[in-house]
């Protein structure tokens, strides 16, 4: 005897859902395979988790999309502030500004390389310093460093900033969606169940095969085992 597969995707469980509307639409109460309680409650639920699902999904891609365009932001933002902590160790090495000025930037007096930055947090922390502390020695009369200047870096930086949180909104936004489909796939699955038991035992005095066809037009999926194919 094939088995019955219960759905294991959203898709599915709409197609299922909704196949069993489809019959409860058509038929009347005394024909249907399920009791009117569950056609109702049926009809309640569906377009919630259809909305559900589709806001989820929406949410998703968005964020999808916009982490693309932050990833891009992000690299020219940490190629803008490594390009002035650079061209700020040349100016020292040439002795136009004092070693001591690598302090204000969060850095070893001594160190002459440019710190990492491979992830966003790392950026967002030498950024901040770069900016705060390039501004600070700016005010006290600090000689201007060019190409870039702080204020393209500033610009730079805070651009990829805007990306940042905004992408960090759309993630929260996402799980939210995530968890509220997660909670009403159970709800999904409960009513299915409910659903095939119903209409399984409307139909349980009728040959395999004619119950089958009967059930499966209610949108039951029944599986064939390998031995069950080659007989089929």
């Amino acid at each position: 005897m094939p088995y019955r597969r219960l759905p294991n995707t959203d898709q599915a469980r709409l197609r299922a859902l909704k196949a069993a509307l489809h019959k409860g639409n058509l038929m009347s109460p005394w024909e249907l395979a399920f009791s009117q309680n569950v056609y109702l409650k049926l009809k309640a639920f569906l377009p919630i988790y259809e909305q559900a699902i589709d806001q989820y999904n929406f949410s998703k891609n968005r964020q999808a999309k916009y982490g693309k365009l932050l990833n891009d932001q992000f690299k020219v933002a940490r190629l803008y502030v490594s390009h002035f902590l650079q061209v700020l160790n040349f100016c020292i090495i040439r002795g136009e500004i004092k070693p001591e000025v690598r302090v204000k930037l969060g850095l070893d007096i001594e160190e002459k390389s440019v710190p990492e930055m491979g992830t966003e947090q790392q950026l967002i922390y030498w950024g901040e310093k770069v900016i705060k502390g390039e501004e600070q020695r700016m005010m006290m009369g600090g000689n201007r460093i060019y190409n870039p200047s702080i204020a393209i870096v500033k610009i730079k930086y805070e651009k990829f900033l805007d990306y940042y949180n905004n992408h960090k909104n759309l993630q929260v936004t996402t799980q939210k969606m995530h968890e509220k489909v997660t909670d009403l796939r159970e709800k999904a699955d409960n009513l299915i169940l409910h659903i095939w038991n119903e209409v399984e035992t409307k139909f349980e005095e009728l040959p395999g095969e004619t119950r089958r066809d009967k059930c499966t037009d209610y949108g039951i999926v029944y599986v064939f085992r390998k031995h069950e194919k080659e007989e089929v």
